[in-house]
């Protein structure tokens, strides 16, 4: 085989495995702009190699792209951007590749927004394990290989991880997608009307909010409890000619799915200005979280223009 067709060949072996690592750098990462430069990164590397002494690609793939997010993940840069209070993972639509497997509710768990924000809480190694483990059912003979530790090690830091993200879980099991709907456009309605005794009602007495205050600000704002909370959603939904500058125009309100969980999207001209997703146990909402900043709607914007969606709930908002 000449140069050029190993080259073709090589590319083309790199291209069947893109969207597997590119979930796999999400995962790890939590950013999809990250984890798309990670995965070029990769590439740059694969085409570097003598690929004829790689056995097995996928491994070394593997291997390569784990090892390029850890050293992301511990570099004073993502240091500084992560820090606690300031950070908020990248919101994808359902339906991205970059979401990867979802098979399991281990899988499924492990993408959603909570878990990627829990997962801000483990060491680099503790995080890598887990999501080897738990997304992509790798054995700890392997991990203990990609990761070059022990397969004790590789036990224990699953074990670690699991049990710090269990302990900070908020809620059990998935929600009804029916029920969940419904919830959820309760709770715009009450919102949007005022109703705070009703937004209440909707949300456990631990609730919390989180929003990225559209990046306007430095850190995250959060509120806590049902009252609070319910405060915060009466005035943040009432529309307003300043929130309207700021959308840029009349957005119209759609339900979704982003991360596996329910959302609203504020959708004007085929762009996503702002989301909103909710975690829901039960049949109430423990977490209402609220992503306006362009520079992490980017991705999930790209993906609503290629999305056929339905009506909207609210077609002028």
């Amino acid at each position: 085989m000449d140069s050029t067709a190993r080259d073709h060949f090589g590319t083309h072996r790199f291209e069947a495995s893109r969207n597997r690592l590119a979930s796999l750098a999400y995962r790890l990462l939590g950013s999809a702009a990250d984890a798309e430069d990670t995965v070029q990164d990769a590439f740059l590397r694969w085409q570097a190699a003598d690929r004829q002494r790689i056995e097995v690609a996928e491994a070394w793939l593997t291997t390569v792209v784990t090892h390029l997010c850890l050293d992301r993940l511990r570099s004073a840069q993502a240091r500084r951007e992560r820090s606690v209070g300031a950070w908020l993972p990248e919101p994808l639509l359902d339906g991205d590749p970059m979401l990867g497997p979802a098979d399991t509710f281990e899988q499924r768990e492990s993408v959603s927004l909570a878990v990627l924000l829990l997962m801000e809480r483990l060491s680099p190694h503790e995080r890598a394990v887990y999501v080897l483990r738990e997304a992509f059912s790798y054995s700890h003979a392997e991990i203990a290989e990609i990761l070059g530790l022990t397969e004790s090690a590789s036990q224990q830091h699953l074990h670690r991880a699991r049990r710090r993200i269990t302990a900070a879980r908020r809620g059990d099991g998935e929600a009804d997608p029916a029920a969940a709907r419904r919830i959820v456009e309760e709770f715009l309605a009450a919102a949007s009307s005022g109703r705070t005794e009703r937004l209440v009602a909707l949300l456990t007495d631990d609730a919390v909010a989180i929003s990225d205050g559209a990046g306007l600000t430095a850190t995250l704002l959060r509120y806590d409890t049902a009252s609070r909370v319910a405060a915060v959603a009466r005035a943040g939904f009432k529309p307003t000619p300043a929130k309207r500058r700021l959308a840029g125009g009349t957005p119209a309100v759609h339900y979704a799915l982003v991360n596996g969980a329910p959302a609203l999207l504020f959708v004007r001209d085929d762009q996503v200005v702002g989301a909103v997703t909710f975690d829901i146990t039960d049949t109430r909402i423990a977490t209402v979280r609220g992503i306006a900043a362009p520079v992490r709607l980017g991705r999930l914007s790209e993906a609503w223009g290629r999305h056929e969606a339905g009506a909207p709930i609210v077609g002028e908002w």
